[in-house]
């Protein structure tokens, strides 16, 4: 039978396809990292609260990319190059969605709108990580190699979901609330885009190492235009709404260190 549990226990058990699959994540992990250490930098001075929390959702993404990195060292594996059609993170960019690097490697304050930008990327983005954390915790809490590490990730995506609510929802009571809902309009829709075609590129990287038959590559392949009909139908309003957290104040202390047998 196929499923989300069968596919993925397939690519873990697989030493070339776990090794794609941890390099493709720690890339993306070490790239948010990046973005947030440099917006931390780049706060405005009316929103220099917020820098403490941006450096500690950075940290919490550098750690995410220790930890993929970790478990490929684990089974004495080294990273794989990336390959570009699965570079969810410079798909976007590319896009235009978020803010653009060349602006971010510049010493230029960002201003109070390319804060709200980042925080509806990040609000969409989010989402995304959570759910899918959030499905390998159904299914890979208890791995005894995986599963510290899956348990983690997955809290800490879930903060960085609580923390973007909970920050737009203090600009959009500040009046920024039509910025707000246009640009994660335009950042999710974006996003699905994106992600299906992403979701297409790694699992025919994944096919060709783990020799699908073309049956299977081919039902794979319809579930992810499935999915994606589904969210440009409808299901992309799930990203852009807007809640008080219940997790309030998610990234108001220090990150959490990663386990240490990961």
């Amino acid at each position: 039978m196929l499923s989300a549990k069968t596919l993925f226990q397939e690519i873990v058990d697989n030493d070339d396809s776990f090794a794609l699959f941890c390099s493709i994540a720690a890339s993306g992990e070490s790239q948010g990292g990046w973005e947030n250490a440099r917006i931390a930098a780049l706060v405005p001075e009316t929103q220099r609260a917020l820098a403490p929390k941006i450096t500690r959702h950075g940290a919490d993404e550098d750690k995410h990319g220790r930890i993929f990195n970790a478990l490929m060292k684990k089974r004495g594996l080294e990273p794989v190059p990336v390959p570009r059609d699965t570079d969810y993170t410079m798909l976007l960019e590319n896009n235009g969605i978020g803010l653009a690097h060349d602006k971010l490697r510049r010493d230029e304050p960002l201003t109070v709108q390319d804060i709200v930008t980042y925080l509806a990327h990040s609000r969409v983005t989010e989402q995304r990580a959570s759910e899918q954390m959030t499905m390998l915790r159904k299914h890979f809490a208890d791995h005894p190699d995986l599963g510290r590490a899956v348990r983690m990730i997955s809290d800490d995506e879930d903060n960085h979901l609580a923390y973007c609510h909970e920050e737009l929802l203090r600009f959009a009571y500040a009046g920024h609330g039509r910025a707000i809902q246009r640009t994660l309009r335009e950042c999710a829709l974006a996003e699905i885009r994106v992600y299906r075609d992403v979701s297409l590129a790694v699992m025919a990287h994944m096919g060709r190492i783990l020799g699908w038959p073309g049956p299977k590559a081919a039902v794979l392949a319809a579930g992810i235009h499935a999915v994606y009909a589904y969210e440009r139908a409808g299901g992309w309003r799930r990203m852009v709404s807007l809640r008080t957290p219940e997790r309030r104040d998610a990234l108001g202390g220090p990150a959490s260190p990663e386990p240490e047998a990961a």
